[in-house]
């Protein structure tokens, strides 16, 4: 008669190499990233606040001339010029950032409880509304609003593209891990010592 035995859980260590650990990653690196950029936006704010200012004035769009010359009469009339609306649109995407970081601030918690045993349900639904945010962010308002609308592409020394690129980039590879398949995310089962 023969006895089959449960298969042994692996050390516990193996939980670096997971996918909901990779995930847990990203959510962090973008966590950090973003709670930096609100911190830096918040505390420095004039810094960044002439980056919005110069987007919206449009002042700049013209492939690297003097400030206000050379630019396309054919699109000027969609710039802004009043600097309570530069305020209050600088102010709207520190707030962004800054309700992003805490979503996945949020979400990091969850996944901690995770590997704790606990699921990752809820670590992959804040974790996907923070990527989300950013993605939204860098793509919605930096990539299509500052950069199509306001024609930030033809600023030399006010384009914000590459880097909202990047960033959009990083939370999409984190959108993408977090939805992978994988039967650690299934894993509800409180980590236990391999002795017990």
């Amino acid at each position: 008669m023969t006895t089959t035995d449960a298969p042994a859980r692996s050390p516990r260590w193996h939980v670096l190499g997971s996918l909901p650990f990779a995930a847990a990653a990203l959510v962090l690196v973008n966590a950090l990233y973003i709670f930096l950029v609100a911190l830096g936006n918040i505390t420095d704010y004039g810094t960044n606040f002439d980056f919005v200012q110069h987007v919206l004035a449009m002042d700049t769009t013209n492939f690297g001339q003097e400030a206000g010359k050379g630019l396309d009469p054919d699109v000027m009339w969609r710039a802004i010029d009043n600097p309570v609306l530069w305020n209050l649109a600088y102010i709207g995407v520190i707030i962004w950032e800054s309700l992003s970081a805490i979503v996945l601030i949020v979400a990091l918690v969850f996944f901690i409880r995770g590997f704790l045993g606990h699921g990752f349900h809820a670590a992959r639904v804040w974790s996907s509304i923070g990527l989300v945010m950013i993605i939204l962010l860098f793509v919605g308002g930096f990539i299509s609003v500052g950069g199509e609308w306001f024609q930030m592409w033809r600023s030399t020394s006010w384009n914000g593209l590459d880097p909202a690129f990047r960033n959009s980039v990083i939370a999409g590879i984190g959108l993408v891990l977090l939805h992978l398949p994988s039967p650690r995310w299934d894993d509800t089962t409180p980590r236990r010592d391999a002795t017990s």
